[in-house]
């Protein structure tokens, strides 16, 4: 069963991460824990972005993220998906550069370690070549760099709708089984977000 830790930076990008934390939830049956990582940025970009601090009222575990002694902050505790969304570009950098200098920088060089899936949802535009090569260090290391570029095709029609088209591709990378619009397919999802 997947024990899965979200990662929540400050970069700009709180729907993201709603999204996903919303439809984790819908599909309980998938996984038997998951762990929620907040920054303090992320706290204050969700409440500006988001007008609420609704991501208090998620019925998950939240840690901090100078707690190392979460249970992902240990390659026995055996989690085997670790998602950052969105994932800023100094968390970035410091993961590619092997420094575990909070929670989230030392889980994903867990996840990493123990080969097993991590999946950086990166929001800033445009990248820089530092960026481009901190994505490539991560990537030949086994992590998946997942770019917050939503997609049209579904014809989404709210901010949520098409957040969600970015959230169900990291959901399938996951390897989790969700109802979603499939290329060729229909929309399936719409009331689920």
């Amino acid at each position: 069963m997947n024990k899965i830790v979200v990662a929540i930076t400050g970069a700009s990008g709180s729907v993201y991460s709603k999204v996903l934390l919303d439809k984790l939830l819908n599909i309980k049956d998938q996984w038997a824990d998951l762990s929620v990582v907040l920054t303090e940025n992320a706290k204050e970009v969700w409440k500006t972005e988001m007008d609420n601090d609704h991501y208090k009222n998620y019925p998950v575990k939240m840690y901090g993220s100078q707690d190392f002694m979460a249970p992902f902050a240990s390659g026995s505790g055996q989690y085997n998906i670790m998602i950052i969304v969105p994932c800023s570009m100094g968390t970035l950098g410091r993961i590619a550069g092997g420094i575990s200098n909070d929670l989230i920088s030392r889980a994903a060089d867990v996840v990493l370690k123990e080969r097993r899936k991590l999946i950086c949802v990166v929001r800033d535009t445009p990248y820089n070549l530092i960026h481009i090569r901190n994505m490539e260090t991560i990537t030949l290391a086994g992590g998946i760099i997942c770019p917050a570029t939503p997609s049209f095709y579904s014809k989404p029609a709210t901010i949520e709708e098409v957040a969600a088209t970015v959230v169900d591709r990291v959901l399938d990378i996951a390897g989790l089984t969700i109802n979603t619009f499939r290329w060729g397919g229909s929309i399936s999802n719409k009331e689920e977000i």
